[in-house]
């Protein structure tokens, strides 16, 4: 049998950077957006809790589906297994892509 495919999605919401791990990925019909299904929590396989992977799992428990704008997204990668999910706070050390960029303006 074929492996399941995990994905370590990376992106910005709030001001802060999630890390998630989920099973399925994909581009969404709502243009300018991505799909995210099935999301994995580690079932409490560690000692040490860390209260920014308690905070996702709430919040992200009765969730089918997740429409993430791809402005916001930072990194998608393909992994061998699912790690920790957690928040991290950047104090402005990540900025979005912006995505109104104003035309440059030719001087003839």
């Amino acid at each position: 049998m074929k492996d399941k495919k995990v994905y370590k999605i990376i992106f910005m919401q709030l001001g802060e950077v999630y890390e998630v791990f989920t099973n399925k990925i994909y581009q969404s019909d709502m243009y300018g957006f991505v799909e995210v299904e099935d999301y994995i929590f580690n079932k409490d396989k560690q000692l040490v809790l860390d209260p920014s992977s308690e905070k996702l799992k709430k919040e992200f428990a009765k969730v089918e589906r997740s429409y993430i704008p791809i402005n916001a997204i930072v990194r998608i990668d393909e992994v061998k297994e699912s790690g920790e999910a957690k928040i991290k706070n950047t104090k402005g050390q990540v900025s979005p892509f912006p995505l109104n960029i104003p035309p440059l303006n030719k001087k003839d």
